[in-house]
């Protein structure tokens, strides 16, 4: 996927003509050029497509969401706040890193959990109730969630109350909104069905085929730029940590990570991602 305006709009009214599944099979493929765009992340099997094969010794495996923030194709080239800042660290610091780029982070975390994967990279905020199952690194950037509308009636999250949102399957956005329908006493009801990326959220809204959803602010601003019909002006959380994901038990790796992570902060490289990427000023977003 080029992540350009002209590209992403001709692209958008493609989709207007396509069925749902149609849509969906769209953003699969994207998602896949991306896959082989990365080189180093498979190798060519046959005539059966891209088997992905583990990188051996010291190498740091991750798995990164294919996303506006994580990753993306722009041009020739791969972009992204997640994927820059891990590669500027892996040169800076003398790391090997193999990518693995996902189109459901909820897939990846078990695969994280089988050990698969050594690191999952997303906009992923830390979370107690997470906590008994992964390992989160120090903070790499602050974010909140908010709503995806072009409904003019929404104005707080009191509004959602008997509402339908959409979220990811095994994204936080369901928990936090599993405790807002208790904070204001009525019922929210949220969907995921076959949705995969944030990025399919918001355009499924944009076009009408869903009512409105949750995703991070970051990706939200950056898609909103093409769509100023879609408000994201509504917050559904307060502003959380976002962290890179570890199996449990790997201390070794969250160790090492953590020290680079907060070396890396300090740095004019990491000031520069975060005005390119983020669209915040830099002095808030960043996490000291």
């Amino acid at each position: 996927m080029t992540y350009n305006k002209k590209k992403h709009r001709n692209f958008i009214k493609s989709l207007l003509h396509e069925p749902w599944g149609g849509i969906l099979l769209s953003l699969l493929l994207m998602a896949v050029g991306v896959m082989v765009s990365v080189k180093s992340c498979s190798s060519p099997v046959g005539g059966n497509g891209y088997e992905y094969v583990r990188g051996s010794g010291d190498t740091i495996n991750v798995a990164i969401d294919y996303s506006p923030v994580s990753l993306y194709r722009y041009g020739d080239s791969l972009a992204g706040f997640n994927y820059e800042m891990m590669k500027k660290m892996a040169a800076r610091y003398g790391d090997k890193v193999k990518f693995y780029p996902v189109a459901s982070v909820r897939e990846a975390l078990d695969d994280l959990k089988k050990g698969i994967y050594d690191v999952v990279i997303s906009d992923y905020p830390v979370i107690a109730s997470q906590r008994k199952y992964f390992r989160f690194t120090e903070p790499v950037y602050l974010d909140k969630q908010v709503l995806i509308s072009r409904d003019t009636t929404i104005r707080s999250r009191l509004d959602l109350a008997g509402k339908e949102v959409w979220v990811q399957p095994g994204s936080p956005a369901y928990e936090r909104l599993f405790n807002l329908s208790r904070e204001i006493g009525d019922t929210i009801y949220v969907r995921h069905d076959s949705i995969r990326s944030a990025e399919q959220l918001f355009l499924l809204t944009a076009m009408g085929r869903i009512p409105r959803a949750v995703v991070n602010e970051a990706k939200a601003i950056r898609l909103a730029k093409d769509y100023p019909e879609v408000d994201v002006s509504t917050p559904v959380s307060f502003t959380q940590f976002q962290s890179w994901v570890l199996n449990k038990n790997n201390s070794s790796l969250a160790d090492t990570l953590n020290a680079q992570i907060k070396r890396f902060k300090s740095t004019d490289e990491y000031r520069n991602l975060v005005r390119r990427y983020l669209y915040f000023d830099p002095e808030s977003a960043a996490v000291r």
